[in-house]
């Protein structure tokens, strides 16, 4: 590993191996160098351990509990101190063509600290290869200053040592990407979500399959999470109303300036805009 890198990205997993192959090979497709990647696994049962043992290039830790995703975010950022950006991603998505790069040129342009990139979420029943490429012909330079999405967000180094590293509450549940979005907006960090590059999310696979094992509608607590933000239950009401204003504008603007949105939904061979966040 050298010295220093401009990112390192961070892939928590529990289990799921198809996907977690699936993301290394797309990421190493789209450029990112292999020396790059750091996945961290949050003690799977399936041959997600044997097959991290067999890439010894393939830099990995191996939990022997599942830290949750904001354990292992705040693991991978500690451990990731040779990089000015950690990007921290899902192990069930896409990378389109020079992802990370485009990603970060955009955030480096924008002068944004904490970025994300647009999202198709649902089926891949799709050319994605063409349509990430196209995609980020259209909406280059586009950008939604004041959110990014906890599928894949970078984060400046300097935003650490401001904020602190994502919350390790297991409560939380999945929640941990917002509670560290209202963080950052508290503290005047600069965040957004750019068009320059693509991800396909097939959709919180690893949550999906917790609460199929546990029986659970909810892996975390909703009152909990809101507790931790300050929020009592108009303040909660007025947050999810702003939250979902803002997109349904975004969604108007990107649609008729661009064709498309930063944030799609693929469902029976069509396109549709996400207008809730």
């Amino acid at each position: 590993m050298s010295p220093s890198m401009r990112y390192r990205v961070v892939i928590p997993v529990l289990d799921q191996l198809h996907y977690t192959a699936q993301c290394v090979d797309s990421l190493l497709a789209s450029g990112t160098p292999l020396e790059a990647l750091l996945v961290i696994d949050n003690g799977s049962r399936d041959d997600t351990p044997q097959w991290l043992a067999a890439r010894p290039a393939l830099t990995s830790v191996r939990n022997r509990v599942n830290l949750g995703c904001g354990g292992a975010w705040t693991q991978g950022a500690l451990l990731a101190a040779d990089a000015d950006w950690v990007v921290l991603l899902n192990n069930d998505v896409l990378v389109g063509p020079a992802a990370m790069e485009r990603m970060l040129d955009a955030a480096d342009r924008h002068g944004i600290d904490v970025v994300s990139p647009a999202l198709v979420e649902g089926a891949l029943d799709y050319d994605f290869a063409a349509h990430a490429a196209e995609f980020a012909g259209r909406l280059n330079g586009a950008v939604r200053r004041g959110w990014f999405h906890g599928v894949c967000f970078a984060v400046r180094r300097s935003v650490f040592e401001t904020v602190g590293f994502p919350d390790t509450d297991r409560q939380l549940g999945g929640r941990e990407d917002v509670e560290y979005l209202v963080r950052c907006l508290r503290h005047g960090v600069k965040v957004g979500t750019v068009g320059d590059a693509l991800l396909h999310h097939f959709g919180s696979i690893t949550q999906k399959a917790l609460k199929l094992e546990t029986g659970q509608a909810d892996l975390g607590d909703r009152q909990h999470f809101y507790a931790r933000l300050g929020m009592g239950w108009w303040a909660r009401k007025r947050f999810k109303a702003e939250r979902n204003r803002r997109a349904r504008a975004w969604v108007q603007g990107e649609q008729q300036r661009y064709g498309w949105s930063m944030h799609m939904h693929r469902e029976e061979g069509k396109w549709t805009h996400a207008r809730y966040l």
